[in-house]
């Protein structure tokens, strides 16, 4: 571990700022806040470009809270895995405190950029927090239904962004919800596949079995299954102002068979490579259902 007086010899902003990015993991938070932002497209009847800011602002902020929670907390397993030991806190490159203090003022950002477009957005961010940070994270290393219950802050942004534009909380924004639910378990599952000797250093217990075994990818399996399903319910009329045309819902079950066909390869030859692309599969699925969504609604031409 580097002492502090090393550490703020050798302080460059360039490193700052890099260190900061890893703190608040970027590239989720860049994700998450799409999410969000597609969500808002979906429930806006009219776009508010400073409510949009304002909800990537916050989004980016609560996204940012909870993970720099979760490096602190998780400080000493980071160091004993691969893919973790060189975080800033693990790594000595940050105290604990100052981490802390960088959390905290997020927490608070969030939370204010939230309230302003409406208090129920607020709350459900500051559920996402809680849930992730004191709920999850300590679960990880106790059972792997920890991914069950991590998966209901992850699936809040996408709901978060309706809400965000509407003020309400009903069937649409619910749908959205239960989209990203089923989607998270063959996305971290695929990424715990790839990962399981490294997770196991830290004592994590991310696949559900346990083990890279055939029940892990059957349940993988089974929650693509119902991911495919719930994106294509509002084609049926079912889920209020929440529509799709029947082309988008063909695009978007094709989108969901192609990441089903990933699953079944993992299923076929049960390696790291099957489960890398699997993972990737699902996160081009996630990125593409949501700008099929929100294309459908604005461009009536299009499909």
């Amino acid at each position: 571990m580097k002492t502090a007086s090393a550490t703020i010899k050798n302080f460059t902003w360039s490193l700052a700022i890099a260190d900061f990015k890893e703190l608040t993991k970027v590239r989720l938070a860049v994700s998450v806040v799409f999410s969000s932002i597609a969500g808002y497209f979906l429930g806006a009847y009219e776009v508010d470009y400073v409510a949009v800011l304002l909800l990537a602002f916050g989004g980016y902020c609560m996204v940012g809270a909870s993970n720099a929670y979760n490096q602190i907390i998780e400080k000493d397993l980071d160091a004993l895995m691969q893919r973790t030991k060189s975080r800033p806190i693990p790594a000595g490159r940050m105290s604990t405190k100052y981490a802390l203090s960088v959390a905290i003022v997020l927490t608070i950002l969030g939370v204010v950029s939230l309230y302003f477009l409406n208090p129920k957005t607020a709350l459900f961010g500051a559920i996402s927090i809680f849930l992730y940070t004191s709920v999850y994270t300590p679960l990880k290393t106790k059972t792997p239904l920890s991914v069950f219950v991590g998966a209901i802050p992850g699936a809040i942004p996408f709901m978060l962004g309706w809400v965000a534009a509407t003020n309400d909380f009903g069937i649409e924004p619910g749908t959205l919800f239960m989209i990203q639910f089923f989607w998270q378990f063959p996305h971290f599952w695929a990424l715990g596949w790839m990962l399981d000797e490294d997770y196991k250093k830290g004592g994590f217990k991310m696949l559900p079995t346990g083990k890279k075994d055939t029940g892990t990818v059957l349940q993988i399996i089974l929650y693509t299954i119902w991911m495919i399903v719930i994106s294509i319910m509002p084609v049926f009329g079912f889920t209020g102002r929440l529509q799709l045309s029947v082309v988008a819902a063909v695009i978007i079950f094709l989108m969901g068979i192609a990441m089903l066909l990933f699953a079944f390869k993992l299923y076929e030859n049960r390696d790291n490579k099957s489960a890398r692309r699997l993972m990737l599969a699902s996160v081009s699925y996630i990125t593409l259902m949501q700008i099929v969504f929100v294309m459908d609604k604005f461009s009536e031409t299009l499909f």
